[in-house]
């Protein structure tokens, strides 16, 4: 096979992924990830990636596809850090509590508290 019909993609895959391409009767290079920390980062990796699919869905269908494939990635997460079920329920219930939910729909358009953190970038310059 020569180098122009190779599609580089350097990411972790699903298991049945290299199976599928060979099913096709096509090649392809995988290298088993054997160092857990290795392994932790490119699951992170994959956490961005699949969240940024799911942002991308506008069907309930895409929806239901894409919140799937980022729940298996957190699951994965989930068993390899060894976080239980209780631990993740009662964080879960005090980020309810610390922060609300979305029910009232707030939008911020801006804020004089200084020392409020958010995930996103800051847009603008604080006044």
């Amino acid at each position: 096979m020569s180098e122009i019909n190779r599609v580089y993609y350097n990411k972790l895959v699903r298991d049945n992924i290299p199976g599928k391409i060979e099913a096709k009767h096509q090649e392809c290079e995988i290298r088993k990830i054997t160092d857990v920390q290795e392994l932790q980062q490119e699951l992170f990796k994959k956490v961005r990636e699949e969240a940024e699919s799911l942002s991308m869905s506008r069907t309930k269908e895409d929806f239901l596809e894409e919140y799937s494939d980022l729940m298996v990635v957190l699951e994965t997460l989930i068993r390899q850090l060894d976080i239980t079920k209780d631990e993740l329920i009662a964080v879960r219930k005090n980020n309810l509590i610390t922060k609300g939910g979305y029910k009232h729909g707030h939008y911020l358009h801006w804020s004089a508290d200084v020392d409020y953190r958010s995930n996103e970038s800051v847009q603008g310059i604080p006044l």
